[in-house]
């Protein structure tokens, strides 16, 4: 006997499309691997020192859709939050994105908005359609800026050369021709007062909706289920039967200080030669908050093998027909929608993520209204 929806996984993919469909009146059951709701964007108090801990790498919220936003505020109190980057790169520290203090700073000038924008075009190398990373940064900050704080940086966080990477990575970075040295220019930026954990619980919290914890997924288990919407690993819905997508892992390496030790919320490291991408001062991360206290995280990425967290799908330019097949594969099953950054193996920032798990929920209502079958991706990965 059929049990009806089954959302696996207890992001925000999951619990937006859980909370949509029983605000609809429908029974929802989520099932959730780990021991507690938010996925990787998981947040808790620590006890020792009392600071809110993003225990896989600092989430911050920042959207320019306005439904979106309100979505959230629904759920949450969140307060402003202005998000600055540092970078180590040589010794010296610069802010990111690049904006002008950061090429003063690295060419030793003293340039104006517009000879900096016309130095910089100087500086870049005619590609007219860049094909990977390196090409797309070559063609938009030239060797020197790429050199300095993008390449080592990616070949790390990556894990292999930026030439298998595509273009549309670096073009997420912005470049800025004045001062702002803001990281994120959208007209909503802020924190959950009190976590992600937090509101993803409060997302769940309805009355139709049953959340199971500690619990895996298997093939026979979906079988029960009307509708399954699945947010795991793509190739992880099929048991990995033609190989495995390559997903980046992390390594945080934690260690507490008195003060203020960083003097930042997130210092980036660009050279090749330092093992870490960035550490994270968890406190700076609440800067509403007082903590005498400090925890830091020295961010690693690795390799994810069978038995790491997948973070960042990779989407190497290698891997495209080993994504067709997948696609293809989920495009023959039934009553099955892929949805989320894993899903769909993209990689997609929270508000899209829960633009798209919006979008998805209304998707299978007008599917199931209208007697048609509900999309099998929320957003078709190809």
């Amino acid at each position: 006997m059929a049990k009806g929806i089954v959302v696996v996984g207890a992001g925000f993919s999951g619990a937006v499309i859980a909370r949509q469909l029983a605000d609809a009146g429908l029974t929802m059951t989520v099932i959730e691997s780990r021991d507690h709701v938010g996925g990787n964007c998981h947040t808790s108090r620590d006890a020792q020192t009392g600071i809110l801990l993003h225990h896989h790498g600092p989430h911050i919220f920042h959207t320019g859709d306005r439904d979106v936003w309100n979505y959230v505020n629904r759920f949450a109190a969140f307060h402003p939050y202005r998000h600055a980057v540092r970078t180590t790169v040589a010794e010296n520290v610069y802010s990111l994105p690049i904006n002008l203090q950061t090429i003063n700073q690295f060419f030793g000038t003293a340039m104006r908005s517009d000879e900096a924008r016309a130095f910089i075009a100087a500086q870049c190398v005619d590609i007219p359609n860049p094909a990977n990373f390196e090409e797309a940064a070559l063609a938009s900050i030239g060797p020197a800026l790429y050199e300095a704080f993008f390449r080592g940086y990616t070949v790390k966080q990556w894990g292999c050369p930026p030439t298998e990477i595509p273009a549309a990575v670096f073009r997420r970075l912005p470049l800025r021709f004045n001062y702002d040295d803001s990281y994120f220019d959208h007209p909503y930026i802020g924190m959950p007062t009190d976590g992600y954990t937090a509101l993803i619980e409060s997302i769940l919290d309805h009355p139709l909706i049953t959340v199971q914890l500690g619990q895996p997924m298997t093939q026979a288990d979906l079988a029960t289920y009307d509708h399954t919407f699945w947010t795991g690993p793509l190739d992880g819905f099929f048991d990995h039967q033609f190989g495995r997508l390559g997903y980046r892992s992390l390594r945080f390496d934690e260690f507490r200080e008195r003060g203020d030790w960083l003097g930042c919320a997130v210092m980036n490291f660009g050279d090749e030669t330092v093992p870490y991408t960035r550490i994270t001062e968890q406190k700076h991360l609440a800067p509403w908050e007082n903590h005498d206290a400090s925890v830091l995280y020295a961010e690693t990425a690795i390799d994810c093998g069978p038995n790491d967290v997948p973070y960042y799908p990779t989407r190497r330019l290698d891997q495209r027909e080993l994504l067709a097949r997948y696609v293809e594969a989920a495009e023959a099953t039934s009553n099955t929608t892929f949805v989320g950054r894993l899903g769909t193996y993209r990689y997609i920032d929270m508000d899209v993520t829960i633009r798209e798990a919006l979008d998805t929920a209304a998707a299978y209502l007008s599917a199931t209204a209208n007697r048609t079958c509900p999309p099998v991706f929320s957003v078709r990965p190809l």
